[in-house]
């Protein structure tokens, strides 16, 4: 399969050079994040244990999680108010701080310090999941999935290569004096403050600001010239609708905003469920994989296992993202997502009844990871599809933020979960957890209900 990086096949012209150089700056920024964010993850679960015991180590990666669900309050309201490059720029920047804290934690032995970068650390997450969406603004309607996918496919390219590298970052870090298993966040400060960097110098125009600007001259002089809150936006299907004025004023509005869309369209609930419960499933039974990893090896060989396992999960989650996006825009969304509701599940029967075998094992992780991409790029583009464009990054904040707290949930438990049962008993929990989605996804949609997934299909 050959991936067009370029091609907006329905856009207005003058729209196609802009997003040509949004995909190529998004996809750079997205590999040199996904080095970031993944080779603090890598060690993170191990570097909680030795400073907190395993128990408390659930709950330390779970303030990663918590961190980048609760930056998406300001990110969204940045983002809403001057567009997709500060925003991103922000939510890097906080990860930056983020990683500097853990270092300092590792060193100090504190565990209140520890939980408060871990906290920040989330930013990097935070501005990676974001960047998928800012793919969406100016894309044409029949290549929406492909080109959201591949900016979540571009993570690949550093995520997958990033736990291998976790040891040689730490031997690095102990050269230059940094604590064990601290070297691999300091090497995600800098990646993050390089992509910061990079966003905020090159992302010009904002692809958010830029559409907005073409649903204004479409719609006509009157609208171009109201406030924001009031601008005329276009559904997914390109019919001019008036979008309702934003609440931005008071505190947590614009949440409040994308939940009332959200609640009105059957097909922006089900992709706000996708996203959220696949997060949710994948954080629970990837978290604990290393420190499952870590009862079967010794101390000094538990890294490079626990590194090619990730590498072959992330591989999962991030390598086929352009042939999901591919099936999302031919065959639909909701199929799509059905089929990551069967991957996932298959992923806990194997990586729970793994025992011993490191293959086995690796071969849940795939699963598990190709489950997420489904559930994600699918339901992603629903979501964004679904409402105006004027309260979109609003509900783009919302899901975010209910993946974020699915997942903070998942790592929180899975810690004691691992202890106090073990990790057969964390994957069939995990598993148990689908059957919502599952029964959402399968749930018919009544006649004169607003469905926009159909308008999806292609060809």
């Amino acid at each position: 399969m050959t991936t067009d990086l370029t091609t907006t096949a329905s856009a207005p012209p003058d729209v196609v050079p802009i997003q040509r150089r949004t995909l190529r700056l998004l996809f750079s920024t997205q590999i040199i994040g996904g080095i970031g964010v993944t080779i603090g993850i890598a060690v993170g679960g191990l570097l909680a244990a030795e400073i907190a015991g395993t128990a408390v180590s659930g709950l330390v990666l779970s303030a990663s999680v918590v961190g980048g669900a609760l930056l998406a309050i300001p990110v969204t309201r940045i983002i809403t108010r001057h567009g997709r490059r500060p925003g991103l720029a922000f939510a890097y920047g906080v990860g930056a701080v983020g990683g500097a804290l853990v270092v300092l934690a590792a060193a100090s032995g504190s565990i209140p310090l520890l939980f408060l970068g871990m906290l920040m650390f989330g930013g990097g997450s935070a501005a990676n999941l974001q960047a998928r969406y800012a793919a969406v603004d100016l894309a044409a309607p029949d290549r929406r999935a492909r080109q959201l996918s591949l900016i979540v496919w571009a993570t690949t390219v550093g995520a997958v290569a990033a736990p291998n590298f976790a040891a040689l970052a730490d031997r690095a870090g102990g050269s230059w004096g940094l604590p064990p298993l601290s070297g691999p966040f300091a090497f995600s400060t800098v990646a993050f403050l390089l992509a910061a960097g990079v966003l905020l110098l090159w992302l010009r125009p904002d692809p958010l600001l830029t559409a907005r600007r073409f649903a204004a001259a479409r719609t006509g002089p009157d609208t171009a010239t109201e406030p924001a809150g009031t601008v005329a936006a276009e559904t997914g299907a390109g019919t001019p609708v008036k979008s309702p004025t934003e609440p931005s004023a008071g505190r947590g509005a614009g949440l409040r905003a994308g939940w009332l869309v959200v609640r009105a369209q059957p097909a922006a609930r089900l992709g706000v469920a996708a996203v959220a419960v696949g997060h949710l499933v994948m954080v629970a039974v990837m978290a604990m994989a290393p420190v499952h990893l870590r009862d079967h090896y010794p101390v000094e060989e538990v890294l490079p296992v626990v590194g090619l396992v990730l590498s072959l999960h992330i591989a999962g989650m991030y390598a086929l993202a352009p042939l999901v996006g591919w099936l999302a825009d031919r065959l639909g969304r909701r199929g799509v997502i059905l089929g990551g509701v069967g991957m996932l599940l298959a992923a806990c029967a194997v990586a729970g009844t793994a025992g011993h075998s490191t293959f086995r094992l690796a071969v849940g992780l795939v699963l598990l990871g190709l489950g997420w991409s489904a559930t994600m790029v699918a339901g992603s583009t629903l979501l964004s599809e679904s409402v105006p464009d004027a309260v979109r990054p609003h509900a783009q904040g919302l899901s975010d933020l209910l993946m974020g707290l699915a997942g903070a949930l998942a790592g929180a438990v899975s810690g004691f979960v691992m202890e106090w049962a073990g990790y057969p008993v964390l994957s069939l929990l995990a598993a148990v957890a689908v059957a919502p989605l599952l029964a959402l996804a399968l749930r018919p949609v009544r006649p004169g209900v607003p469905e926009q997934e159909g308008r999806a299909q292609c060809g």
